[in-house]
């Protein structure tokens, strides 16, 4: 799966949020929640998940009215396939409880192992 930035669907959903994708931004953007850096409306491949973290392969998708279970199973299937662990809420669980849906996703995120190696010093010293 490949991740890139150029998907002009992604750049209008990043522009028109929900108020409750704005409300979780507003928490997981600059590391702000565990030191781990999420990005909003991150394409990969036709899939633009509201927010992913891609060190920990961790996709957060925030459903409102517009979703239903059986349209969005094949979808969390094919990213779990991928490798990435999915958790959906709902826009008003975000709304009226954001403390209870940051611990989940925090928990979530440390349970999983990190995918991006610590950099190795270079032996091209001098």
């Amino acid at each position: 799966m490949t991740i890139g930035r150029t998907n002009p669907n992604a750049r209008t959903l990043r522009r028109d949020m929900t108020d409750a994708e704005q409300l979780l931004w507003k928490h997981v953007r600059n590391r702000n929640l565990g030191g781990l850096k999420f990005r909003r409306q991150a394409t990969s491949g036709k899939a633009v998940p509201d927010f992913l973290c891609a060190e920990k392969r961790l996709i957060i998708e925030i459903d409102g009215g517009q979703h239903s279970e059986e349209s969005d199973a094949p979808r969390t299937a094919r990213l779990e396939a991928l490798g990435f662990q999915v958790i959906r809420f709902w826009n008003n669980e975000v709304l009226q409880n954001i403390d209870g849906v940051l611990v989940r996703i925090l928990a979530e995120a440390n349970a999983l192992p990190s995918w991006f190696g610590k950099r190795q010093p270079s032996s091209n010293s001098g």
